[in-house]
Protein backbone atom coordinates (compact mmCIF):
# COMPACT_ATOMS: atom_id res chain seq x y z
CA UNK A 1 0.00 0.00 0.00
CA UNK A 2 1.23 3.31 -0.95
CA UNK A 3 0.48 6.88 1.10
CA UNK A 4 -1.82 9.72 -0.75
CA UNK A 5 -0.52 12.18 -2.15
CA UNK A 6 -0.61 14.59 0.82
CA UNK A 7 0.22 11.95 3.54
CA UNK A 8 3.94 11.65 3.08
CA UNK A 9 4.92 15.18 3.62
CA UNK A 10 2.49 15.93 6.71
CA UNK A 11 5.00 12.92 8.38
CA UNK A 12 7.91 15.00 7.23
CA UNK A 13 9.89 15.88 10.56
CA UNK A 14 10.62 19.24 8.97
CA UNK A 15 7.33 19.60 6.83
CA UNK A 16 8.05 23.94 6.73
CA UNK A 17 11.00 22.67 4.89
CA UNK A 18 9.46 20.49 2.01
CA UNK A 19 9.03 21.57 -1.61
CA UNK A 20 5.48 21.67 -3.12
CA UNK A 21 4.15 18.77 -5.41
CA UNK A 22 4.81 20.30 -7.96
CA UNK A 23 8.07 22.22 -7.55
CA UNK A 24 8.77 24.13 -11.04
CA UNK A 25 12.31 24.88 -9.88
CA UNK A 26 14.25 22.02 -11.86
CA UNK A 27 12.60 22.19 -15.54
CA UNK A 28 14.54 19.03 -16.61
CA UNK A 29 13.16 17.13 -13.34
CA UNK A 30 10.09 18.76 -13.48
CA UNK A 31 9.50 17.64 -17.22
CA UNK A 32 10.92 14.19 -16.00
CA UNK A 33 8.46 13.52 -12.95
CA UNK A 34 5.58 14.62 -15.67
CA UNK A 35 6.56 11.87 -17.56
CA UNK A 36 6.85 9.28 -14.78
CA UNK A 37 3.41 10.55 -13.55
CA UNK A 38 1.49 9.34 -16.73
CA UNK A 39 3.28 6.39 -17.12
CA UNK A 40 3.01 5.10 -13.60
CA UNK A 41 -0.20 7.57 -12.38
CA UNK A 42 -0.38 5.37 -8.84
CA UNK A 43 2.98 6.43 -8.02
CA UNK A 44 4.13 9.43 -5.68
CA UNK A 45 5.76 11.05 -8.29
CA UNK A 46 6.56 14.48 -6.77
CA UNK A 47 9.59 15.54 -4.48
CA UNK A 48 10.73 13.06 -2.03
CA UNK A 49 9.79 14.56 1.85
CA UNK A 50 12.38 13.54 4.73
CA UNK A 51 11.85 10.81 7.20
CA UNK A 52 12.62 10.03 10.69
CA UNK A 53 12.61 11.94 14.02
CA UNK A 54 12.60 15.54 14.63
CA UNK A 55 14.16 15.45 17.50
CA UNK A 56 17.16 12.81 15.14
CA UNK A 57 21.22 13.58 16.33
CA UNK A 58 22.03 11.70 13.09
CA UNK A 59 20.88 13.02 9.87
CA UNK A 60 21.68 10.71 6.57
CA UNK A 61 22.00 12.03 3.64
CA UNK A 62 21.51 10.45 0.32
CA UNK A 63 21.76 11.49 -3.21
CA UNK A 64 18.18 11.10 -4.69
CA UNK A 65 14.84 9.14 -5.04
CA UNK A 66 15.08 6.10 -6.89
CA UNK A 67 12.24 5.56 -9.70
CA UNK A 68 11.39 2.37 -8.31
CA UNK A 69 12.04 3.32 -4.50
CA UNK A 70 11.01 6.36 -3.20
CA UNK A 71 9.56 8.09 -6.52
CA UNK A 72 7.20 5.18 -6.34
CA UNK A 73 6.34 4.88 -2.64
CA UNK A 74 7.19 8.17 -1.18
CA UNK A 75 9.57 7.57 1.48
CA UNK A 76 13.51 7.76 1.00
CA UNK A 77 15.24 4.35 0.40
CA UNK A 78 11.78 2.83 0.52
CA UNK A 79 11.47 -0.43 -2.01
CA UNK A 80 14.77 -0.59 -3.58
CA UNK A 81 17.74 -2.35 -3.55
CA UNK A 82 19.48 0.34 -0.91
CA UNK A 83 17.01 0.79 1.45
CA UNK A 84 17.45 -3.32 2.69
CA UNK A 85 20.91 -2.72 3.83
CA UNK A 86 19.92 0.89 5.26
CA UNK A 87 17.20 0.02 6.96
CA UNK A 88 18.26 -3.13 8.75
CA UNK A 89 21.55 -1.01 9.65
CA UNK A 90 19.42 1.61 11.46
CA UNK A 91 17.86 -1.23 12.78
CA UNK A 92 20.55 -3.03 14.05
CA UNK A 93 21.95 0.05 15.68
CA UNK A 94 18.84 1.01 17.17
CA UNK A 95 18.45 4.33 14.85
CA UNK A 96 14.79 2.40 14.22
CA UNK A 97 12.16 0.48 15.83
CA UNK A 98 9.82 -1.59 13.74
CA UNK A 99 9.58 -3.91 10.75
CA UNK A 100 11.17 -2.88 6.94
CA UNK A 101 8.74 -3.80 4.67
CA UNK A 102 9.56 -1.86 1.92
CA UNK A 103 6.47 0.11 2.50
CA UNK A 104 5.71 3.25 4.08
CA UNK A 105 2.61 1.87 5.60
CA UNK A 106 4.72 -0.74 7.09
CA UNK A 107 5.29 1.06 10.54
CA UNK A 108 8.61 1.12 10.46
CA UNK A 109 9.84 4.98 12.79
CA UNK A 110 13.59 5.90 13.22
CA UNK A 111 14.74 6.95 16.53
CA UNK A 112 17.40 9.57 16.88
CA UNK A 113 17.81 9.57 13.30
CA UNK A 114 16.34 11.64 9.91
CA UNK A 115 17.05 10.78 6.25
CA UNK A 116 17.17 13.55 3.87
CA UNK A 117 18.43 13.69 0.10
CA UNK A 118 20.66 16.11 -1.49
CA UNK A 119 18.24 16.45 -4.33
CA UNK A 120 13.97 15.50 -3.79
CA UNK A 121 12.95 14.91 -6.80
CA UNK A 122 13.82 12.02 -9.40
CA UNK A 123 16.67 12.30 -11.64
CA UNK A 124 16.95 10.72 -15.03
CA UNK A 125 19.18 8.04 -15.13
CA UNK A 126 19.41 8.64 -11.35
CA UNK A 127 21.97 11.20 -12.21
CA UNK A 128 21.05 15.49 -11.19
CA UNK A 129 23.25 18.13 -12.95
CA UNK A 130 24.97 20.28 -10.64
CA UNK A 131 22.74 23.04 -11.61
CA UNK A 132 20.06 20.81 -9.50
CA UNK A 133 21.65 20.02 -7.05
CA UNK A 134 22.85 23.23 -5.98
CA UNK A 135 19.38 24.37 -6.38
CA UNK A 136 17.43 22.18 -4.03
CA UNK A 137 20.25 23.08 -1.44
CA UNK A 138 17.76 25.52 -0.72
CA UNK A 139 15.20 22.70 0.67
CA UNK A 140 18.16 20.86 2.05
CA UNK A 141 19.58 23.52 4.29
CA UNK A 142 16.45 24.60 5.16
CA UNK A 143 15.43 20.91 6.51
CA UNK A 144 18.97 21.11 8.62
CA UNK A 145 17.70 24.43 10.15
CA UNK A 146 14.54 22.54 11.42
CA UNK A 147 16.55 19.72 12.90
CA UNK A 148 18.49 21.60 15.81
CA UNK A 149 19.78 18.99 17.88
CA UNK A 150 21.50 17.23 14.79
CA UNK A 151 25.36 16.13 15.59
CA UNK A 152 26.31 14.05 13.15
CA UNK A 153 25.28 13.54 9.51
CA UNK A 154 26.51 10.89 7.27
CA UNK A 155 26.84 11.35 3.30
CA UNK A 156 26.02 8.23 1.60
CA UNK A 157 27.82 9.19 -1.98
CA UNK A 158 29.78 12.04 -3.05
CA UNK A 159 27.08 14.47 -4.27
CA UNK A 160 25.81 13.57 -1.06
CA UNK A 161 28.59 14.27 0.81
CA UNK A 162 29.71 17.33 -1.44
CA UNK A 163 26.22 18.94 -0.64
CA UNK A 164 26.60 17.97 2.82
CA UNK A 165 30.05 19.73 3.40
CA UNK A 166 28.58 23.15 1.52
CA UNK A 167 25.83 22.97 3.78
CA UNK A 168 28.47 23.20 6.54
CA UNK A 169 30.33 25.76 5.44
CA UNK A 170 33.37 23.75 4.28
CA UNK A 171 34.98 24.11 0.98
CA UNK A 172 34.66 20.39 -1.03
CA UNK A 173 38.32 21.06 -2.31
CA UNK A 174 39.13 20.53 1.21
CA UNK A 175 36.96 17.90 2.68
CA UNK A 176 37.61 15.08 0.05
CA UNK A 177 35.30 12.16 0.00
CA UNK A 178 36.47 9.07 1.02
CA UNK A 179 34.67 5.73 2.91
CA UNK A 180 35.16 6.72 6.48
CA UNK A 181 35.99 10.01 5.79
CA UNK A 182 35.45 12.52 8.87
CA UNK A 183 35.32 16.14 9.02
CA UNK A 184 34.01 19.08 11.60
CA UNK A 185 32.24 21.99 10.59
CA UNK A 186 32.85 25.24 12.39
CA UNK A 187 29.53 24.28 14.40
CA UNK A 188 30.83 21.50 15.74
CA UNK A 189 28.91 19.25 13.75
CA UNK A 190 30.34 16.12 12.25
CA UNK A 191 30.21 14.97 8.99
CA UNK A 192 31.19 11.15 8.28
CA UNK A 193 30.91 9.46 4.46
CA UNK A 194 30.73 6.05 3.46
CA UNK A 195 30.08 4.43 -0.22
CA UNK A 196 26.53 4.65 -1.41
CA UNK A 197 24.73 1.63 -0.43
CA UNK A 198 23.15 0.88 -4.25
CA UNK A 199 22.83 -2.15 -5.44
CA UNK A 200 26.14 -1.36 -7.88
CA UNK A 201 28.51 -0.92 -5.04
CA UNK A 202 27.04 -3.94 -2.70
CA UNK A 203 27.22 -5.70 -5.89
CA UNK A 204 30.53 -5.43 -6.98
CA UNK A 205 32.15 -5.25 -3.22
CA UNK A 206 32.40 -1.57 -3.43
CA UNK A 207 30.47 -1.88 -0.33
CA UNK A 208 29.40 -4.62 2.34
CA UNK A 209 27.51 -4.86 5.19
CA UNK A 210 30.34 -4.57 7.24
CA UNK A 211 32.01 -1.58 5.97
CA UNK A 212 28.26 0.07 5.93
CA UNK A 213 28.14 -0.47 9.69
CA UNK A 214 31.34 0.75 10.40
CA UNK A 215 30.86 4.14 9.66
CA UNK A 216 27.56 3.90 11.73
CA UNK A 217 29.31 2.85 14.95
CA UNK A 218 31.66 5.24 14.32
CA UNK A 219 28.47 7.55 13.99
CA UNK A 220 27.38 6.27 17.33
CA UNK A 221 30.26 6.76 19.09
CA UNK A 222 30.24 9.94 18.04
CA UNK A 223 26.51 11.25 18.44
CA UNK A 224 26.47 9.49 21.97
CA UNK A 225 29.43 10.15 23.42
Amino acid sequence: MLFPPAAATTLSPVPQAEAPRDCPLCPRLAAFRAECRTEHPEWWNAPVPAFGDPDAWLAVVGLAPGKHGANRTGRPFTGDYAGELLYATLLKFGLAEGEYQADPADGLRLRGAVILNAVKCLPPANKPDPGEIATCRTYFEAALADLPKVRVLLALGQIAHVAAVRALGLKPSAVKFGHGAEATAPNGQTLLSSYHCSRYNQNTGRLDAGMFESVFARAVEIGRG
